[in-house]
């Protein structure tokens, strides 16, 4: 159908659109800590100057600084690879000013084969859904955790988050007709890649596990 082949075109395009959000915000962020690093010997000399004068106000003053300005640009996770650095940084730092509390242990040493574009479908998608539903949730109740790591020739991906209600039989998102493709999203990737995805809800929390080939 010629609609169905539009939306699919749109649908391309917005995330290919997304990609490159992702990676402009990351090589800001690695620019700032490279900034950062370069001037450390810079912040070392200058509380060393207030140390000989006695000055023990002014060191911690210097030190609040600096703890806010590290603060700024604070990676949540590296794993190794470019681009999911980048959809993990960027997601895990909106969700903490969420007030969402953040696990995340990460590691991908290898190089992988499947495209960019649908690791940033299946790890955006994902953290997305996490999101929205930590979102129906009070603060000190919202959490994420999510562990990457390579478990032989797969990448392993487990993402747990706290959820409103009990368990589910269905899983989508509460948020209105149309908003579901994220997680089909998810399916196709998994599938065209001949990978394994589960899915599991218990009482206030919902987790999904994904194994894609190297």
């Amino acid at each position: 159908m010629l609609f169905d082949r539009l939306i699919e075109k749109r649908v391309a395009a917005f995330e290919k659109e997304l990609l490159q959000k992702y990676y402009a915000e990351v090589e800001n962020m690695y620019t700032q800590m490279r900034g950062w690093r370069h001037d450390l010997r810079h912040h070392i000399q200058t509380m060393k100057v207030h140390a000989a004068r006695g000055e023990m106000g002014e060191i911690q003053d210097y030190l609040d600084m600096l703890d806010e300005d590290l603060t700024s640009v604070e990676t949540v996770v590296r794993t190794g690879n470019r681009i999911a650095d980048a959809i993990l940084n960027s997601k895990l730092s909106l969700a903490r000013k969420e007030q969402i509390a953040v696990k995340a242990e990460a590691r991908i040493p290898v190089q992988l084969s499947i495209p960019e574009l649908d690791l940033c479908i299946v790890i955006g998608n994902l953290l997305n859904n996490a999101i929205e539903a930590c979102m129906q949730l009070p603060p000190d109740r919202r959490l994420i955790r999510i562990y990457m790591e390579m478990k032989g020739n797969y990448l392993y991906l487990a993402l747990t988050n706290t959820a409103a209600g009990g368990k589910k039989k269905h899983f989508g998102t509460t948020k209105g007709a149309g908003h579901g493709m994220g997680l089909a999203r998810v399916d196709e990737v998994v599938k065209k890649h001949g990978g394994y995805l589960a899915r599991a809800s218990e009482e206030e929390a919902f987790s999904t596990e994904v194994l894609l080939p190297q």
